[in-house]
């Protein structure tokens, strides 16, 4: 491993987090990758540039175009590793990258916040985890987004289940929202 790939962290010997990426993009599917990267991203650990960098000075290495598919995949918005997942897998499913994190407005009033938004077409994806179960964490986020509907957002809902389960079902369900805004 090249010298500039280390550094000492309370005397421990540690890869960079650029490193960690490239090896990360290495063993890993694409979308746990990214999932992974994408935590790095939100630490200010890593950028997308010099992600695309490292792709870059790599040209020609095994993987170096793997590396780059990540970095144009990554985004430091999700606030977990499963709407990273999610996100990605609409990407590869041929969706255009959703927003993460969108914050609607109305007059400079703060709605609500979304997972994932395409918001040209007032379409948002809510991904439903495990945390969702406690009842006090629901009643908030479908007040929250009950303040969507006098906006005329339509929001998808995606639980671990189904993500786990169900997932093309889902991805058809997307369909029909963005061609019900598109056409």
């Amino acid at each position: 491993m090249p010298e500039a790939d280390v550094l000492t962290r309370a005397g421990i010997l540690v890869t960079t987090p650029e490193r960690t990426s490239w090896d990360l993009t290495q063993w890993l599917q694409v979308e746990d990758a990214v999932a992974l990267i994408d935590v790095l991203l939100r630490r200010r650990l890593v950028t997308v540039a010099g992600l695309r960098d490292l792709a870059h000075a790599r040209v020609g290495a095994r993987g170096w175009k793997r590396m780059r598919r990540v970095a144009a995949l990554v985004d430091g918005g999700a606030e977990s590793p499963q709407e990273s997942r999610l996100r990605v897998r609409l990407v590869l499913a041929g969706f255009s990258a959703p927003v993460t994190q969108f914050v609607v407005e109305r007059d400079g009033r703060f709605i609500a916040r979304v997972d994932l938004a395409w918001p040209q077409w007032k379409i948002a994806v809510e991904y439903d985890g495990l945390w969702h179960h406690d009842p006090e964490q629901f009643h908030r986020d479908r007040q929250r987004l009950n303040r969507l509907l006098g906006e005329d957002w339509i929001v998808l809902h995606l639980t671990a289940k189904r993500f786990k389960e169900d997932f093309p079902a889902f991805l058809s369900e997307v369909r029909q929202a963005l061609r019900s805004r598109t056409h």
